[in-house]
């Protein structure tokens, strides 16, 4: 079999998925390739890394087509390529995800949830109906979109992201360290992933605890102002390419990462399969499908930068709880999140696909091309950001419904 995987190469989680899909179906008869059209994949193919990407797919079309050209676009290069099957990541791309409503009736379709926001359920439940199957990457996705989007449970499959674990554990470059190296790496964004608490973590964190922030984004150029009292204690790395992240990560002590909300967060999984302690946001469903609570890493609330803070300052008097925390983060990775799992939970269901393939709607003619209500922009689109942030911290508090009970051991508030 030979499946498109819509998406382009770029530093994010969705095109990670995809390498390491890549790298798990090698010497099995299935085989996959990125494609992708549109503006922003061509405003990045000048890239190097983009470049270095080329030989694993296509980028198709022009950079000013409009949607209804791009979606003509992958439809051509389905048929000439001869793809029996696409990977539709939901809501990564609304051109593509849309196109899930209009493939040949003979090819198999794959849909892929990798968030929990209202929007991207929403778009989700918008193409229910013309996929055949629907791959959770988190615990939590799978329950919300059997319990409240309508989705049949033998047409979900939960399968965590999974990464290649081997080259990524190397315990020597953390030892005998005084101090605390604490990592952020990810997008600089506040909105999901919560950055500008970076601050009032290190405010409440021992002196001498070292933070590097690792990544790009929009807010990049405004957490470097909040930060800047901090002097030598925070060092900003910029971005990093794949093949750097495994020495970055093997030379912190900590993964910290205060997310609002998160599908399956692929760094998050790396820094643990390097040893990298984690100290993440408990995102019910999400975050806990990795991280045991005081066995290989800590969970704080949503937005609880003192119970953050209490984590880190534990980790940072404790050598011997980092390293047995370090082995048992590793331990996790390797038996559950690794490539091989990953794949072959993929090659089993796309097998079943092969062999009995489930009947979903018929497909619509390009001609007809429009948007469902699920892929246009709902009225939360409208609401200030602060707002929407309160609401999903809340619900996310509300959800996990952790307070104390996950701090270390032996602290109190």
């Amino acid at each position: 079999m030979k499946f498109a995987y819509f998406a382009f190469p770029h530093l994010g989680g969705t095109y990670s998925v995809f390498r390491n899909l890549r790298q798990g179906f090698e010497g099995t008869a299935t085989q996959i390739r990125w494609l992708s059209a549109g503006p922003q994949p061509h405003s990045f193919a000048a890239s190097a890394y983009f470049q270095s990407q080329l030989e694993y797919g296509d980028l198709v079309g022009q950079p000013g087509d409009d949607d209804r050209a791009q979606a003509a676009a992958l439809l051509r290069a389905i048929d000439q390529q001869g793809f029996d099957g696409v990977f539709v990541n939901v809501y990564a791309d609304r051109v593509q995800s849309n196109l899930a409503r209009y493939l040949p009736d003979d090819v198999l379709r794959v849909m892929i949830v990798h968030n929990i926001t209202p929007a991207t359920y929403a778009a989700a439940a918008s193409l229910r109906d013309h996929v055949n199957a629907t791959v959770a990457v988190s615990r939590r996705i799978g329950d919300d979109l059997v319990a409240r989007f309508g989705f049949a449970p033998q047409r979900v499959t939960v399968i965590p992201n999974g990464v290649d674990f081997k080259p990524l554990w190397s315990p020597l470059l953390r030892s005998d360290n005084e101090q605390l190296r604490v990592l952020f790496l990810g997008r600089i964004e506040e909105q999901a992933k919560g950055v500008f608490w970076l601050p009032a973590i290190m405010d409440a964190v021992k002196p001498g605890t070292k933070l590097t922030i690792a990544g790009d984004g929009p807010d990049l150029a405004e957490l470097r102002k909040r930060m800047a009292r901090f002097g030598n204690s925070v060092e900003f790395r910029g971005s990093v390419a794949p093949d750097k992240v495994p020495f970055l990560l093997t030379s912190h002590d900590v993964f910290l990462m205060p997310s609002r909300f998160e599908g399956f967060p692929v760094a998050l999984v790396e820094a643990m399969a390097a040893g990298c302690v984690p100290v993440a946001s408990h995102i019910a469903g999400v975050t806990d499908m990795a991280v045991e609570h005081g066995r290989n890493g800590y969970l704080f609330p949503v937005g609880d930068t003192a119970a953050a803070a209490v984590a880190l300052n534990q980790l940072a008097e404790r050598q011997d709880q980092r390293e047995s925390m370090s082995e048992a983060a590793n331990s996790t990775v390797t038996r559950h999140f690794g490539i091989p799992q990953t794949s072959r939970a993929y090659l089993g269901l796309l097998e079943g696909l092969e062999s009995s393939p489930p009947r979903i709607a018929r497909s619509l003619g390009i001609t007809d091309w429009r948007y469902p209500a699920g892929l246009k922009r709902g009225f939360r689109t409208y609401l200030p950001t602060p707002l929407k942030n309160a609401i999903r911290q809340w619900r996310e508090r509300t959800t996990a419904r952790i307070a104390s009970p996950i701090l270390p051991t032996g602290v109190r508030r």
